[in-house]
């Protein structure tokens, strides 16, 4: 299987190169990879700009990261969820469609975090982004509740350049055929 070599804060990795339809993605895992996470949230954390009151992050991959920021930066975290469970109250939900999945997805904050976002300044942290579709559904869902999106932070950019987050380094993005080239010699 091919794959591409990342280091971040001397953790280095060989991300394994994944087809996700068009095109082929290095696939940063952080589930699982304490290693890594506690490096990136190191640097990430170093570079948090002041003011921010919460961290705001998707499920599930970036979970363990925004932790680990929680636990250097003494800012708390929010877990925006995936689907609506039984137990959230007046729970408010967009919809996205990404890259990694495909498919409409749900973004859902619980009812019992909207106290905690109300008029706060929040960062949002993040995995990889590539075109950008969660974090525009992310900010949008946050307007919502009165947050302000004041930052963002990821491991990694991918595809085109993006300026306007805070990255530890950028993913190139890969043709198609690079997978399905391996994968038929490995068959054959």
């Amino acid at each position: 299987m091919p794959s591409h070599r990342v280091s971040i804060n001397g953790e280095a990795r060989d991300l394994p190169i994944v087809n996700v339809g068009p095109v082929s993605v290095a696939l940063l895992n952080l589930l699982g990879d304490t290693a890594l996470t506690e490096a990136a949230a190191e640097v990430l954390a170093a570079r948090l700009p002041s003011g921010v009151d919460v961290l705001v992050t998707p499920e599930v991959k970036a979970v363990p990261l925004a932790h680990a920021l929680s636990v250097r930066t003494g800012v708390p975290y929010v877990v925006v969820r995936k689907a609506e469970k039984p137990y959230m109250v007046g729970a408010l939900r967009h919809t996205v469609v990404s890259i990694t999945t495909g498919t409409p997805q749900d973004l859902v904050i619980d009812g019992a975090d909207v106290p905690r976002l109300q008029g706060r300044r929040v960062a949002v942290v993040d995995d990889v982004v590539s075109t950008g579709g969660t974090l525009t559904a992310l900010s949008e869902l946050l307007a919502r509740v009165d947050a302000s999106v004041v930052a963002t932070l990821v491991v990694f950019t991918e595809g085109d350049e993006r300026d306007d987050v805070i990255a530890l380094g950028h993913l190139p993005l890969f043709p198609a055929s690079a997978v399905e080239a391996t994968a038929d010699a490995a068959e054959g």
